[in-house]
Formats: C-alpha cells, structure tokens, sequence
C-alpha cells in the first residue's frame, strides 16, 4: 500500500493579525488623519478591530500602545479644525424655491450643528484638559468651599484620644 503525501497547507488568505510596526505605523497615521479605527478595521487589508484592541490591551505592544494615545490626540486636534470648517460652510444653509425666493433649509443646518456637537464630543473625550468643559468647584458667593463637622454626641473620651494622634502629626 502506497503512503500518500498530506496536501500541502494553503497560505491562509484574509485579513492580517499578526503585529508588525509597519502596520501599526499605518493604523496610527489614519488615525491621526482624522479615519475612525472602525473604517480603518473595515479595510480587508487591516486587521480585525478586535485584533487591534488585543494589541492596545495585552501588556505586549507598549510603543503600539503609545503611538496609538499620540495619534488619538492628534485626531482630536483634527476634529477642533473641522468645527471651525463646517460652522463657517454656509453652502446649502438656503434653498431657493420656484420664484427663487430664499427659505432656511433648516435639515442642513441641523446636521451641521450634529457635525459640530459630535466633534466637540470627540475633541472633549480625547482632550479633556484642552477641549473639555472646565469644572470649578465652589463655596458660597465663589468663594472657598468650607467643611464643618459636627464632634457633638462623641464621647469626650474619644475626642481627648482624637487629640491625641492630631498633636502627633
């Protein structure tokens, strides 16, 4: 009885999962231009998005991981510039009708101010000590905020050994 040779195995054809700087060079740069990582993972020539969470997440690609951060912060510089863009883009905020009277096209304008808020959103989440709303925390009239506690009810023995440890500090 004749041995058959086993098939030789085929290269397996679709999507990349194994790293490579090159690649994650590449995610990095859309990324920074602006491309959200799940059109990027859309690409047949990109990896999976859940390939690419792996790499952020599993202690192995610390440079990936860093480059990733700075090309997230760099998208966030592209979405401020396109707020300016598109509050400035009046083309179709009015529509003429038949007598070439102008009218609101009101559908427009709303989803410009959708295009507006979403990068504000982004811009915020991504950068939020440069583009997230400021929050300050204050007493009355703006002044400092003042804590008061109450020490009635506590046993005066309690308090003498509560002075105690503060005298140590």
């Amino acid at each position: 009885m004749a041995k058959t040779k086993p098939a030789p195995k085929k290269a397996r054809k679709g999507r990349p999962s194994l790293y490579t700087e090159a690649l994650a060079a590449r995610i990095c740069r859309r990324l920074a231009e602006g491309e959200s990582l799940r059109a990027i993972c859309a690409d047949k020539a990109m990896p999976a998005i859940s390939t690419v969470m792996g790499w952020l997440f599993d202690g192995n690609h610390d440079k990936f991981s860093e480059q990733y951060a700075r090309a997230r912060e760099a998208q966030a510089e592209i979405r401020a510039d396109e707020i300016v863009d598109i509050a400035d883009d009046d083309t179709n905020d009015f529509t003429a009708d038949k007598d070439g009277k102008l009218a609101a096209n009101t559908e427009h304008i709303q989803r410009s101010r959708l295009r507006v808020d979403a990068r504000k959103w982004i811009a915020a989440k991504l950068l939020p000590k440069r583009y997230g709303d400021k929050v300050q925390h204050t007493g009355d009239g703006g002044g400092p905020i003042r804590t008061e506690v109450d020490l009635t009810g506590i046993p005066t023995d309690v308090l003498r050994d509560l002075r105690k440890l503060a005298d140590r500090i």
